[in-house]
């Protein structure tokens, strides 16, 4: 049994030795001090580093190994942009400082909107959102505004495929809009003829993720696009997806209004529990007078943070955004350059493509009438026919030691496998990879309860899922299993 650190606790026992005390000695007043102890551990330094050490350890990461979770770009994070993001001029920047004092820090946010307005084919964006949900709630609320400012407040629709992000009819309905549900045709892409017949007055704007959550790419974007255009809508472009297309399409070009960018996915910053991250989001010039307050703009005496009035759909966060990840995205582009872009996603399509042909032969691949994108969906439904759960699955990687790719989504299809390489992993990891999921489909066939038990090699076995959720402690202690 692995020991918690409440467990090598004693009495007495310290790990820092404090320096002398300095100053003139004074009493914390009473009603500031605790009725009880703390209750923290008495542990040496030793203790504490080797066990957070040995947790870090039972825990998997990127610098661990291939991270295949299906639109969530999980792609490995270069050492040089953390080394640049921690530069102290930069890192050490308060909020609250004046424009004067971090003219450095403004500078790269203007230019690393410019550069953002450049890949996406837009002309004006905003930096503030904090995620790319935040970011699809600020687009859908720019395009609102503009929808009111015509004299269109009874537009009340958003119309998006029915294999969206789940994000995104959360954030219609938080903006106060009605989602209305466009199918997917036989090869899983948008029901041009579905959409027509739903696009009309009340239309405020079509949602899309191009190339798709399939990880296909809508051949008939244009014809799209037109459509909702043609009867007062804007588009909307969910881009979480857009490490498919660096360099080489641009939303804008496509007949896109608005776009959202994850800067924690597609340029590289560390992302996952929960943040940090940044949901960038680029417009046409019709929506900049929309923008959240404030931006970054250029005056003849230098860089200023201005706080937009009138039509601003106002503020979103306290402050401006998540700057660490906006040196980290600034450090990115400008390290590769536009060929390095268009490379990424070339190679993120060449693995992704290989990947897939390889694991055909074992798993259904839906919709498969060509290329995929960046990404691609099995489905693990023959597996479940014979006992196997797609869940199992997921399970038994553990054991290979990889982390599983994202399940069950898009809902769509069923037992679905979303896996996306990205561009960051060698040939021999995919590979290896791939072998796994093969052995594993070997295993259902000939020896199932391999997959069902899993995993039977990690620090924690299988978990009850369900309790977890409902009965999660944060507080007591807790025993590991080895």
């Amino acid at each position: 049994m692995e020991k918690t650190i409440f467990q090598y606790s004693s009495p007495g026992r310290i790990g820092v030795a404090l320096p002398v005390l300095d100053v003139p000695e004074t009493a914390i007043p009473g009603q500031f001090k605790r009725k009880e102890p703390i209750g923290l551990p008495e542990v040496t330094e030793g203790q504490a580093m080797r066990h957070f050490v040995r947790l870090s350890t039972m825990n998997f990461n990127i610098e661990k190994g291939l991270y295949p979770l299906g639109s969530c770009t999980m792609k490995y994070n270069p050492r040089l942009h953390e080394f640049l993001a921690r530069i102290e001029g930069l890192a050490a920047v308060h909020p609250l400082s004046s424009d004067s004092s971090v003219q450095g820090t403004l500078e790269i946010m203007h230019k690393l909107g410019e550069l953002l307005c450049e890949i996406t084919g837009f002309e004006a964006v905003t930096l503030q959102p904090a995620a790319g949900a935040q970011g699809e709630f600020a687009g859908l609320l720019l395009i609102k505004k503009w929808q009111e400012e015509r004299g269109e407040e009874h537009r009340n629709e958003v119309l998006m495929p029915d294999s969206a992000h789940g994000t995104n009819p959360a954030t219609s309905t938080l903006a106060g809009l009605k989602v209305v549900s466009v199918k997917s045709d036989e090869h899983g892409r948008v029901d041009v003829e579905d959409l027509r017949s739903k696009a009309g007055e009340n239309t405020c704007a079509f949602m899309l993720t191009n190339p798709n959550t399939l990880g296909i790419f809508e051949s008939s974007i244009e014809e799209i696009t037109k459509i909702i255009h043609d009867v007062g809508g804007l588009n909307y472009m969910d881009g979480a997806n857009m490490n498919a297309m660096l360099g080489i399409a641009r939303p804008g070009d496509m007949g896109f209004d608005v776009c959202h960018l994850n800067l924690h996915k597609t340029f590289s910053s560390p992302h996952g529990g929960g943040g940090p991250g940044s949901g960038t989001v680029c417009c046409r010039e019709i929506l900049r007078s929309f923008l959240p307050a404030s931006t970054v703009e250029k005056t003849e005496d230098g860089y200023i943070l201005r706080d937009r009035v009138g039509k601003s759909i106002g503020r979103l966060l306290a402050f401006h955004g998540n700057v660490g990840v906006l040196y980290r995205a600034y450090a990115y582009i400008r390290t590769l350059g536009s060929k390095g872009l268009r490379e990424v996603s070339e190679v993120a399509l060449i693995n992704a493509n290989y990947m897939k042909a390889r694991l055909k032969p074992y798993y259904n691949v839906p919709n498969d009438d060509g290329p995929c994108m960046h990404e691609f969906v099995a489905s693990g439904a023959d597996a479940a026919e014979k006992g196997v759960k797609t869940l199992d699955i997921a399970k038994r990687l553990l054991d290979y030691g990889f982390h599983a790719p994202t399940i069950y989504f898009p809902q769509i299809v069923k037992e679905a496998l979303m896996i996306e390489p990205t561009e960051t992993e060698s040939l021999e990891s995919i590979d290896a990879f791939i072998d796994a999921m093969i052995s594993i489909a070997e295993e259902i066939e000939e020896k199932p309860h391999l997959v069902t038990d899993a995993p039977v090699n990690t620090p924690v076995l299988r978990l009850d899922e369900v309790k977890a959720v409902k009965d999660l402690c944060l507080v007591e202690p807790v025993e590991y299993e080895q």
